[in-house]
Parts: C-alpha cells; sequence; structure tokens
C-alpha cells in the first residue's frame, strides 16, 4: 500500500492538487478562536475527564493568547492529569512543569478559577 500512495503523489498533477485557498479559510476561521471561549470549552471538557479534547482548546487559547496565564496553567494541569497514572516523571509532567512555571511567570497571583458559582471565603485575618 505505501508503494501505492507514492505512486499516486508522482501521479498527481499540480491541478490535481486541492486549492489552496480551503487551507487558508481554516486558518483563518482558526484565528478567530478567542482565549476566554476556548478556556470555557476546554474546562468543560475537563471537568468530563475529556483530557484530549481539553488539551486541543487549551492550546488553541494558548495560540490566541500567548500571554494567558490561565491557558498556560489550564494546559498545564491536563498535561499532569494526563500523566498522573504514572508515579514516574513523564513527558506529560515535564510538559505540566513547564506550562505551570510560564502561567506564574505570566502572573504569580494567578489563582485557577473552574467555574464556583460562589466564590470561595477569604482568608482569615490576623490580629
Amino acid at each position: 500500500m505505501p508503494l501505492a500512495a507514492a505512486l499516486l503523489l508522482v501521479v498527481m498533477t499540480p491541478q490535481d492538487a486541492p486549492p489552496a485557498t480551503k487551507h487558508r479559510a481554516a486558518t483563518s476561521a482558526e484565528a478567530t478562536v478567542d482565549a476566554p471561549s476556548a478556556i470555557a470549552a476546554g474546562q468543560a471538557a475537563f471537568k468530563k475527564r475529556h483530557f484530549k479534547a481539553a488539551q486541543a482548546d487549551f492550546e488553541k487559547a494558548l495560540a490566541a493568547d500567548p500571554q494567558s496565564a490561565a491557558a498556560a496553567f489550564y494546559l498545564g494541569y491536563t498535561h499532569y492529569k494526563m500523566g498522573e497514572p504514572s508515579r514516574r516523571m513523564n513527558e506529560h509532567k515535564e510538559q505540566a512543569k513547564e506550562l505551570f512555571a510560564k502561567a506564574f511567570a505570566l502572573d504569580p497571583a494567578f489563582t485557577p478559577d473552574w467555574g464556583r458559582s460562589t466564590p470561595p471565603p477569604p482568608p482569615p485575618s490576623r490580629p
């Protein structure tokens, strides 16, 4: 079968190739993704434990806004959960470590919000 595919590529002429406009249309549609909606979609997938889908959504959010601490953090946490079954360090955990560092470098005060309906109580004040 690989030989047949190679022969097909050799025989295919430039006029047989699909028009480049289809690729440009897909690229411009992807560019219209905004980070907050991609993060919300990723959080919804994450809550359902659909980590691959969450990963894709958080990657879209980070591509749309490379300065988003939230996108970096949630993508990192998704990678961590994907690597969690192993007790040892693995590529998902390494990726998580890098993304956590990026998130907190972008915004040291970032705190994740998983869509709680009520905010957490404030920390107790010290006398």
